[in-house]
C-alpha cells in the first residue's frame, strides 16, 4: 500500500485511529483530508495527482512522519534496547578491559568557607561520560532518532563519588536524566551541593590565599575496571558566579593512581585543585585600621600631664579595646598551632601597650617624687636633663632649649648684715654685741632654712623634668614602634 486516503473521519484523533488500524504513519493537512502513507512503502509517490509524501506534511512533520510517529518509535526503541538490559553490570564487552569514564567539572558557586571547622562549600556541575555498549542502535531503523534522554536509574552508572566528602548527610548529586546516543555514548550532567575539607592555613590572615582540593573517584571499582579520567586540564569557571570574599585564581585538574593498604589494586582518582585568595577589603576596615589607630593612642599616653590622672587609664581603656579585636579575630579561625598575622599584630600592639603602661606608671612615680627624694644622679642629670632634654627640646619656662640650666641658685641669698649695724652712743658696747649676735644666729637659721627649702625644691622640680622628658622620650620610642609593626604587616601581606 502506497496512499490510503481517508474520508469521513471527524477529528484527528479518529484519523489517527484509522492510521493506527492501517499500520500507517499518519499526516494530515488543513483541509479535512487525511493521507496515510504505508511505512513499508517510503518510496511510493501516492496516487495520480497527489503530490509526494513530503509535500503533504505540515511543518511539525518530517519525511519519515509526524510526531505521533516519532514517540512510537521512541517507546520502540526504548522496550528494544532494555529488554535485556541490566543496570548493574559494568558495561564492559570484555571483563578484563578497564571502562573509560571522563569527568568534567563545572565551578558554579562557592557557597560558603568555613575556616574554623575547615569546610569549604560549593556548587558543582559534574558531568561524567561513558560507552555504553550495549545501548547503541542504528539511527536510520528508528526514524533518524539520534539520542534520547532517559532517567539515570535506567543504566549503569559509575560509583564516582567525592572523596574528601565533610557532610554529614552524604546525599550525593541531583538524579537527572542522561543523554544517550545511538552510538553507545552516555553523558550524565549533574548539579551538586558539595562540602569538602579543606586545610586552612590561616599564616597570613587577613591577606591570606588557600588552596581546596576536590578528589573524585570510584569507591567500589579499581583501575582494572574503570579508567578514570579528566577530560580537560582545569575545572570550567565560564559560568561562575563571584564570591563577595573570595577571588578563584584557577581550578587546576590532576589524576593519580594510588594503591591503598586495604587493596593491592590501583585506584585512580581525579583531584581539581581551588585556589583561592581572599579579598581583604573587609578585614583591613572593621579589623585592622581601627587596631593600627587605637595603636596610635598608646604612645599619646606620655603626652598626658602626669597631673592629669588620666595616664594610665588611657593605656588600659586602649589594652581592653584591643582585647575585644583579639576575641572577634579567636572565633572565626580555627584552633590550630598556625597564629593569623593579625592575631600577631595585636599580640605585640598589647605587649606594646602593656609596657607603655608600666611605664607611665613608673615615670609617675619620678614626677611626684617628693623634697625629701634624693639628688638627681649625675649621670641621669647629664644624660637626661642636659643631653636628651636638649634634643627632645623639652624646656621650662623662661628657660632656653639651647643652654643647659645653670645649677647656681639662680639668685642672691640674704646678705649678711654689717658687723657694726648699730649706731655709737645707743646702747653699751656689749649689750650690743649680744643683740648682734642673737641676730645674726636667727638669720643664719633662717637663710639655713630658705636654703634648704629651695635646695629641696631644685631637686624636685628636677625629678619632674626627668620625667617629662622621659615621657617625651618613650612616646617617640613608642611611636616609632607602632609605625613599624604596621609597616611589617603591610610588607608581610605583599
Amino acid at each position: 500500500m502506497g496512499f490510503v486516503k481517508i474520508i469521513g473521519a471527524r477529528d484527528i484523533r479518529e484519523k489517527q485511529a484509522w492510521c493506527g488500524l492501517l499500520e500507517v504513519a499518519c499526516c494530515w493537512d488543513g483541509d479535512g483530508w487525511t493521507w496515510c502513507r504505508d511505512v513499508a512503502a517510503p518510496g511510493y509517490g501516492g496516487p495520480s495527482g497527489v503530490p509526494r509524501m513530503g509535500s503533504l506534511l505540515p511543518p511539525h512533520c518530517g519525511p519519515a512522519g509526524c510526531g505521533a510517529a516519532q514517540g512510537r518509535l521512541a517507546h520502540k526503541l526504548l522496550h528494544d534496547l532494555f529488554a535485556n538490559y541490566s543496570s548493574a553490570l559494568r558495561p564492559a564487552e570484555d571483563t578484563e578491559r578497564a571502562l573509560n569514564v571522563t569527568l568534567q567539572v563545572t565551578l558554579s558557586q562557592i557557597i560558603d568557607m568555613d575556616e574554623r571547622n575547615q569546610v569549604l562549600t560549593s556548587y558543582l556541575w559534574v558531568r561524567q561520560a561513558w560507552l555504553d555498549a550495549h545501548l547503541a542502535w542504528d539511527k536510520d531503523a528508528y526514524g533518524g532518532i539520534d539520542s534520547i534522554r532517559i532517567p539515570s536509574s535506567y543504566v549503569w552508572r559509575p560509583d564516582i563519588v567525592l572523596y574528601n566528602n565533610a557532610d554529614e548527610r552524604f546525599g550525593g548529586s541531583m538524579e537527572t536524566n542522561v543523554v544517550l546516543r545511538s552510538d553507545g555514548h552516555i553523558m550524565w550532567d549533574t548539579p551538586a551541593i558539595t562540602k569538602s575539607s579543606c586545610k586552612v592555613d590561616v599564616s597570613y590572615f587577613p591577606f591570606d590565599g588557600q588552596q581546596c582540593r576536590l578528589t573524585f573517584g570510584s569507591w567500589t571499582y579499581n583501575g582494572n575496571q574503570i579508567d578514570l579520567r579528566n577530560r580537560l586540564d582545569t575545572g570550567d569557571l565560564t559560568d561562575f558566579v563571584e564570591n563577595v570574599e573570595w577571588e578563584v585564581l584557577g581550578m587546576p585538574a590532576t589524576r593519580n593512581v594510588i594503591t591503598y593498604g586495604c587493596c593491592s589494586e590501583p585506584y585512580p582518582d581525579v583531584t581539581y585543585t581551588l585556589l583561592l585568595r581572599r579579598r581583604a577589603s573587609f578585614y583591613i576596615f572593621n579589623l585592622l585600621l581601627p587596631c593600627v589607630m587605637i595603636s596610635f593612642l598608646a604612645p599619646l599616653g606620655f603626652y598626658l600631664p602626669a597631673d592629669s590622672g588620666e595616664k594610665v587609664s588611657l593605656g588600659v581603656t586602649v589594652l581592653l579595646a584591643l582585647t575585644v579585636f583579639q576575641l572577634l579575630v579567636a572565633e572565626s579561625m580555627p584552633p590550630s598551632e598556625s597564629v593569623p598575622l593579625i592575631g600577631k599584630y595585636y599580640i605585640a600592639t598589647m605587649t606594646m601597650i602593656t609596657a607603655s603602661t608600666a611605664l607611665t606608671i613608673i615615670i609617675m612615680n619620678i614626677h611626684h617624687c617628693g623634697p625629701g627624694a634624693r639628688p638627681v644622679p649625675p649621670w641621669a642629670r647629664r644624660l637626661i636633663l642636659h643631653h636628651l632634654a636638649r634634643a627632645l627640646c623639652v624646656c621650662e619656662v623662661g628657660e632656653s632649649c639651647g643652654r643647659p640650666q645653670r645649677e647656681g641658685t639662680g639668685g642672691t641669698g640674704p646678705q649678711d648684715p654689717p658687723g657694726d649695724g648699730v649706731e655709737p652712743g645707743l646702747c653699751p658696747r656689749s649689750r650690743c654685741l649680744c643683740h648682734h649676735h642673737a641676730v645674726l644666729s636667727s638669720v643664719a637659721y633662717i637663710a639655713g632654712v630658705f636654703r634648704r627649702h629651695r635646695t629641696a625644691q631644685r631637686r624636685a622640680a628636677e625629678w619632674k623634668k626627668v620625667a617629662k622628658v622621659m615621657d617625651r622620650f618613650f612616646m617617640w620610642v613608642f611611636f616609632l614602634m607602632v609605625f613599624l609593626m604596621s609597616v611589617l604587616v603591610i610588607g608581610k601581606a605583599a
